[in-house]
């Protein structure tokens, strides 16, 4: 696909996801710290596509910075109310495509990597917070963030099963089966949820990403 055209269809789907999110709040009167999550996950899927909208890592990189200074606007003066946070701390929107843009430049010869890495961020940190307001019974604290067993048992399963599925789906370099997808998703999904249970100040987006990276770097496939 031309580069450009991939830019603008991933323009649209990103400014669609927010559209939506928007939506949801008004219509459903949702609050923010739901709706930044349904943006979270559905930006991070995008990464599912990313080989077919472009030919480079540039463009999306590219796109990624700028998507950083956006959110860090955002963050500052509060253009997108579905994206915005109770805890004026947390820069996760401005993490999130930093962390996404190194994941792509360090993985983009080897996509079922590059999008397994970016999977306990998408959808472990997508429903931790969410299944622990929903659910969670047992909280603990880390520093003066909570935390609940509950949310952290929630980034565990849904890390797991996109990870594993990423690692076996995605076609490209290395070819990985079902079985031998298990074990370094279940490796990378149980460590990353204990660094996202420690990370605070929205640093979970590069923590995550960073230990995602490293394990499958040095794994074996």
């Amino acid at each position: 696909m031309n580069n450009w055209l991939g830019l603008l269809i991933c323009l649209i789907y990103i400014f669609s996801i927010i559209g939506a999110a928007e939506g949801l709040r008004k219509w459903r009167g949702y609050k923010s710290d739901f709706t930044r999550k349904v943006i979270h996950i559905g930006v991070g899927m995008m990464s599912w596509a990313l080989h077919f909208l472009f030919d480079t890592p540039w463009f999306f990189i590219g796109t990624a910075v700028a998507f950083m200074i956006i959110n860090f606007l955002d963050w500052r003066y509060g253009f997108f109310a579905a994206m915005s946070s109770s805890d004026r701390s947390n820069l996760g929107t401005v993490y999130f495509p930093l962390a996404a843009a190194v994941v792509a430049y360090v993985f983009w010869e080897q996509p079922p990597l590059m999008v397994a890495a970016l999977m306990p961020l998408t959808w472990g940190d997508g429903l931790a917070p969410v299944v622990g307001k929903t659910y969670g019974r047992r909280a603990y604290t880390i520093g003066n963030h909570k935390r609940t067993l509950e949310g952290s048992a929630g980034f565990f399963i849904a890390g797991l099963l996109f990870t594993w599925l990423a690692l076996w789906v995605m076609g490209g370099s290395p070819e990985i089966s079902a079985g031998a997808a298990f074990v370094p998703a279940l490796v990378v999904t149980l460590v990353t949820t204990l660094v996202e249970a420690v990370s605070i100040w929205g640093i979970d987006n590069l923590t995550i990403t960073a230990v995602a990276i490293f394990i499958f770097t040095v794994w074996p496939f």
